[in-house]
C-alpha cells in the first residue's frame, strides 16, 4: 500500500476547508488553488501552499484540468481530490489524472464512464435488475421519438439533460401539444449550460421522495451501503435540507435499497464512495434515477449517524487499503439534518445577493457542525454557486435534530449580504415537514403561502403607514391651527409654505411619518 503524501484540491469555498481538515488528520501535505476572486479565501490561507490559476470565471480557473495538472506537478502532488462540482465529474479529467500517474480520489475514468452518464448509468441499472423510472434509455433523437416514448409511459413527463446536474436542465412536460416546443427549449438549455443538447426522457412519478443510498467500495471486491439520505426538500430540483436517516424507510426497505445500490456499482466495477439516487413512490416503490460518482454535498449527515469520515475513507480506498468493516457492522444511530446555508433572496425571487460580509456569527453547542467557507469581512462573489456554507444538526431523536437545527439557525447570522435562513426556520417549524409529510413537490406551496403572507403584510403594513399619515397630518393641523389662533394669525398661513412655492408643513409631516 503506498501512502499518499501531498493531495491537491481541485475546488473552493467549504468543501476545500473540508478536504484540507481532513489531510491534517491524516498527516498529509495540502495544495490549494485559487482565481482572482478567491485570493483571500480561507481555503487559500488553510493550506500548506496555494497556487493561483486564473481570472475569477470558472471556464478561466477551475474548469481548467491543463492548469490544474500542471500545477499538480509543479508542486509534486501525486493525489488530486475533485470535491463535489467543478471538475468531480469530468471524466477526461480523471482519465488525464490516470495518465500523470496521479491518483483521482474517487472512482476510475472507466467506472466514471458508465455512470456519471445519465443514460449508460440507465443501461447498467437495467442490465443489474434495478427497477428504474420509466422512460428512454438513451437520449431521444427526434420530436418523433419523444411523442413516441411518451405515449408509452404516459403524460406528465420530464425532460433531462443527460448532462445534466445540481438541479439544472429539466423540464415537465403535461401534454403532448406542449412536448414540440419544451424539446426544443429543453435541447437549447442543455447546450448552453452543459456544451451538450442530448436529452432523455422519463415519466414523472407523483409526489415522489427522492431518497439516496450512500455506498463506499475498496479495490478488493468489498462494497457496503452506509444508509440512506432524504433530500425531498427541494427548490426547482435543487436540494437544499437532507437528513438521515429517512423518516419514511424503515429496515427491511432500507436493506432493499442498500442491496439494488450495490448490485449497480458491483456491475461497473465501481471503487471509492459514491450515492446512488433513487425515487420513493407514495406506494413505497423505488426506482433508480442516477448516481452521483464522488463525495456528496450532504455527507455529513450520512459521517454523523454512522460516524465514519468519509474524506478519510477516500484517501484510505486510493491508497488500496481494505475497508475496515463489513455491512453487519454498519448501524445507523441518531438523526441528522443540513441546511444548505445561500447567499441568495427567497423575497426576491431568490436572487444572488454576492458583497461584503460585514457580520458573521456562527452557530454551535451541542450536536452542531458547520462547514463553512467565508468569514466577516471577506467578499462573497457573483461567479460561483452561492452556497456559503452547510449548517449540520444531530440529535438522539429527528425531534431532537430538528429543534437543535432551529436553536442553531436562531444564532446564526449574516449581515451585509441576504440569506435563506429565514426560510429554513420556517420550513423548520412548518407541521407537515416536522411529521416528515414531504416529497420533491413540498417546497413550492409552501413558499407560495409565505409570499402571500409576506404580500398580505406589507399591504397591511402599506395600509397602517397611511392612516398614520392622515391622523398625524389632522393632529398637525389642528396644532398649527391653535397656534394661528392665539397669535392672532389667519389660518391660511398654515399653508404658507405651498404659497410661496415650497412644499405645506402639514404634508411633509405626513409623508415623514408615511416613511416611518
Amino acid at each position: 500500500m503506498k501512502k499518499i503524501k501531498k493531495i491537491l484540491i481541485a475546488n473552493r469555498g467549504e468543501i476545500a476547508l473540508r478536504i484540507l481538515r481532513a489531510c491534517k488528520e491524516l498527516g498529509i501535505a495540502s495544495v490549494a488553488i485559487y482565481s482572482d476572486a478567491d485570493r483571500t479565501s480561507l481555503h487559500v490561507a488553510y493550506a500548506d501552499a496555494a497556487y493561483r490559476l486564473g481570472a475569477a470565471p470558472a471556464q478561466e480557473s477551475y474548469l481548467r484540468p491543463d492548469l490544474i495538472l500542471e500545477i499538480a506537478r509543479q508542486c509534486g502532488a501525486d493525489a488530486i481530490h475533485p470535491g463535489y462540482s467543478f471538475l468531480a465529474e469530468n471524466v477526461d479529467f480523471v482519465a488525464a489524472c490516470e495518465a500523470a500517474h496521479i491518483h483521482f480520489l474517487g472512482p476510475t475514468a472507466n467506472a466514471m464512464r458508465q455512470l456519471g452518464s445519465k443514460t449508460s448509468a440507465r443501461q447498467i441499472a437495467d442490465a443489474a435488475g434495478l427497477p428504474r423510472v420509466p422512460g428512454s434509455l438513451g437520449p431521444v433523437e427526434s420530436l418523433a421519438d419523444a411523442k413516441r416514448v411518451a405515449a408509452q409511459v404516459g403524460y406528465p413527463i420530464l425532460l433531462k439533460a443527460v448532462a445534466g446536474r445540481r438541479g439544472k436542465g429539466m423540464r415537465i412536460v403535461h401534454s403532448r401539444m406542449a412536448l414540440e416546443e419544451a424539446l426544443k427549449k429543453a435541447r437549447a438549455e442543455a447546450e448552453q449550460n452543459f456544451g451538450s443538447g442530448a436529452v432523455y426522457l422519463e415519466k414523472l412519478i407523483d409526489h415522489a421522495r427522492s431518497i439516496e443510498v450512500q455506498i463506499v467500495a475498496d479495490h478488493h471486491g468489498h462494497c457496503v451501503s452506509l444508509g440512506e439520505r432524504e433530500s425531498s426538500v427541494q427548490r426547482r430540483r435543487q436540494k437544499i435540507i437532507e437528513e438521515a436517516p429517512s423518516p419514511i424507510v424503515d429496515e427491511e426497505l432500507r436493506a432493499r435499497m442498500g442491496e439494488a445500490a450495490i448490485r449497480l456499482v458491483e456491475a461497473a466495477g465501481y471503487t471509492n464512495v459514491g450515492t446512488v439516487e433513487f425515487l420513493l413512490d407514495s406506494k413505497r416503490n423505488f426506482y433508480f434515477l442516477e448516481m452521483n460518482p464522488r463525495l456528496s454535498a450532504d455527507h455529513p449527515v450520512t459521517e454523523f449517524v454512522t460516524g465514519l469520515d468519509l474524506v478519510h475513507l477516500q484517501i484510505r480506498i486510493a491508497e488500496g487499503a481494505p475497508l475496515p468493516f463489513t455491512q453487519q457492522e454498519i448501524q445507523l444511530r441518531g438523526h441528522a439534518i443540513e441546511c444548505r446555508i445561500y447567499a441568495e433572496d427567497p423575497e426576491k425571487d431568490f436572487l444572488p445577493s454576492p458583497g461584503k460580509i460585514t457580520r458573521f456569527r456562527q452557530a454551535s453547542g451541542p450536536g452542531i457542525r458547520e462547514d463553512c467557507g467565508v468569514y466577516e469581512g471577506w467578499t462573497v462573489p457573483l461567479d460561483y454557486d452561492p452556497m456559503i456554507s452547510k449548517l449540520i444538526a444531530f440529535g438522539s431523536t429527528r425531534d431532537m435534530a430538528i429543534e437543535r437545527m432551529l436553536r442553531a439557525l436562531c444564532e446564526y447570522h449574516v449581515g451585509g449580504i441576504a440569506t435563506n435562513v429565514r426560510l429554513f426556520r420556517r420550513i423548520l417549524r412548518d407541521s407537515d415537514f416536522r411529521a416528515g409529510k414531504v416529497d420533491i413537490s413540498y417546497l413550492e406551496p409552501l413558499l407560495t403561502k409565505f409570499r402571500l403572507k409576506a404580500e398580505k403584510g406589507n399591504s397591511e403594513r402599506q395600509a397602517f403607514r397611511e392612516q398614520a399619515a392622515v391622523i398625524a397630518a389632522s393632529i398637525f393641523h389642528q396644532k398649527e391651527g391653535l397656534g394661528a389662533a392665539e397669535d392672532s394669525e389667519p389660518a391660511s398661513s398654515f399653508n404658507h409654505g405651498a404659497a410661496s412655492g415650497g412644499p405645506s408643513k402639514w404634508k411633509t409631516a405626513a409623508r415623514n411619518e408615511a416613511l416611518r
